[in-house]
């Protein structure tokens, strides 16, 4: 239970430590939100828990494909602020877009033989 806690803490740290530095220097809290930390943390979790560089590879893979259409939200949420529309309207139109792209992706991945 312990190790599941100092788990928690730690992902939760690095993202307020993000929002934190972002809202001193947008230049660097970017750098920092781009690195995939979430991925590198999962990956070594997963290490960890299992052992398992297959799974590990599996899911490094997966991250990859859908980092792809997860662009359409950077694209799409900036645009849509700087033409003056809600926040809150703004991600959620720009998260919907977004998983539509996802589906997309699949449905692609699918039809080209790759399997996440």
């Amino acid at each position: 239970m312990a190790y599941y806690i100092i788990k928690v803490l730690i992902s939760a740290i690095l993202i307020v430590a993000i929002s934190e530095i972002s809202k001193r220097s947008s230049l660097v809290g970017s750098i920092f939100a781009s690195i995939p930390l979430l991925s590198l943390m999962a990956f070594v979790w997963m290490h960890i828990d299992t052992k398992d560089v297959h799974k590990i590879a599996d899911l490094s893979s997966g991250i990859f494909w859908l980092v792809i259409p997860s662009l359409s939200f950077f694209i799409l949420f900036p645009v849509l602020l700087r033409k003056g529309m809600n926040f809150y309207l703004s991600l959620t139109l720009s998260t919907l877009v977004m998983v539509l792209f996802y589906f997309g992706m699949i449905y692609l991945l699918k039809r080209c033989g790759v399997n996440l």
